[in-house]
């Protein structure tokens, strides 16, 4: 059966965000994920999930001026210690938090930037990634977003994320599968899944149009759903939606897995 984590950067927002692991595992949420948590105290987020006995699955690598409409860093060239000193950043916390896997978000590469160039950068700070969350027993991520959200992210496809890791060549380097966005540039979901459920580590879900949860749109989730588990996928499905109403009411699809 799947299992599902809460994200609480789109979920449970109904309250202020340290309030929110405890609505989470009320809900029957075994787990968590989030997209940063550089804002929090470590201890404070420690003391927060250990509380409501809550499994940390995935938090991002900083990605630069989130507010400012920054999306990563991991392609820009002039970025480059700025990324590396991240992914210290990153294990600090992730190892305090005893969160397994770490999503690096590729970015958005300014026009004056050539694909060689971005690729060759991306690569680098992949690899480089990929070694050290490695050293500490965690690992990365790497995901694509889809171009009406997210206009000119450096990665679009499966294909493209794909090709970054058959560069990198490394171990430690996995996709993070986000259904929502894959439905929206690709679709055929099932088999392309399938065809990567071995270097997939998590994947992520909203339902398409709107970013609502499943069953408001056109994906048939209860038929992915069993997909998956007769793929032998043991990782976590983060609901990373926007719920159509509030959280708690938007929540009658995941009961019977929680």
């Amino acid at each position: 059966m799947p299992k599902f984590s809460a994200n609480l950067s789109m979920l449970f927002k109904e309250v202020d965000f340290l309030d929110r692991f405890e609505r989470a595992a009320r809900a029957g949420f075994k787990g968590v994920e989030f997209l940063f948590p550089y804002e929090w105290d470590k201890e404070e987020l420690q003391e927060r999930l250990a509380a409501n006995s809550l499994e940390m699955a995935l938090h991002n690598l900083p990605a630069g001026h989130w507010g400012a409409g920054e999306r990563g860093l991991a392609c820009l060239p002039d970025r480059v210690n700025e990324f590396r000193d991240g992914v210290g950043l990153a294990i600090e916390y992730a190892t305090a938090l005893k969160c397994p896997r770490l999503n690096c978000l590729a970015g958005i590469p300014t026009v004056d930037v050539k694909q060689q160039e971005k690729f060759a950068t991306l690569v680098s700070n992949v690899s480089f990634a990929a070694e050290e969350t490695r050293k500490a027993g965690i690992m990365l991520l790497l995901e694509a977003l889809n171009v009406n959200d997210m206009p000119g992210f450096c990665l679009s496809s499966t294909k493209q994320v794909l090709d970054v890791l058959k560069a990198v060549d490394h171990p430690n380097a996995y996709i993070q599968y986000d259904i929502y966005h894959m439905q929206i540039m690709e679709g055929n979901l099932t088999k392309t899944i399938g065809q990567n459920i071995e270097r997939i580590a998590h994947m992520q879900l909203a339902d398409v149009p709107g970013r609502h949860e499943p069953g408001t749109g056109e994906i048939n989730y209860e038929f992915l759903f069993r997909a998956i588990d007769e793929m032998g996928y043991k990782g976590w499905i983060g609901c990373e939606y926007n719920p159509l109403g509030t959280t708690e009411a938007s929540l009658d699809w995941v009961k019977k897995y929680l």
